[in-house]
């Protein structure tokens, strides 16, 4: 899958989905085991595409690569690649990619007595409480985390 970079800064980079391209990969069926082992299997006949499995609306879904640990406790490391989708609509206690005074950041929208709050999940963060004052825009919601170990 290849990525076209559109924004670069500090906290995320931006990147758009290119889903033109259908690449079936192989696929196990049945599950893998997490206790104890199964027997193998001596081939695989199922495949699955990523792009139709993680993407839901091709023209508004981008991906951002994370830059920092503010949200680790919300499962989303350094380096963790995001699906983006624009088209959904904010709602409080979603992960959404937001644009405020300039930065891109990945952050919990709280909506409390009709204040918009933008929570970390680390406790080395604070809170960012929006105002009428900061240049604010939720960008998309966070659908999928993509992780490398």
């Amino acid at each position: 899958m290849k990525l076209s970079n559109l924004h670069h800064s500090n906290n995320l980079d931006i990147y758009s989905a290119l889903t033109e391209l259908s690449i079936e990969l192989p696929l196990i069926d049945g599950g893998i085991s997490a206790g104890f082992p199964s027997p193998a299997q001596d081939f695989i006949d199922l495949s699955i595409d990523l792009n139709r499995e993680l993407i839901k609306n091709p023209s508004s879904t981008f991906y951002g690569r994370v830059k920092g640990n503010s949200m680790q406790d919300a499962g989303i490391s350094d380096g963790d690649l995001l699906v983006i989708d624009k088209s959904l609509e904010p709602k409080d206690g979603k992960i959404a990619i937001c644009f405020i005074d300039g930065e891109f950041t990945v952050k919990r929208i709280k909506i409390e007595n009709n204040i918009c709050w933008l929570m970390p999940a680390n406790n080395a963060y604070k809170p960012i409480k929006v105002s009428e004052e900061n240049h604010f825009l939720v960008w998309g919601i966070v659908i999928h985390v993509i992780k490398s170990f």
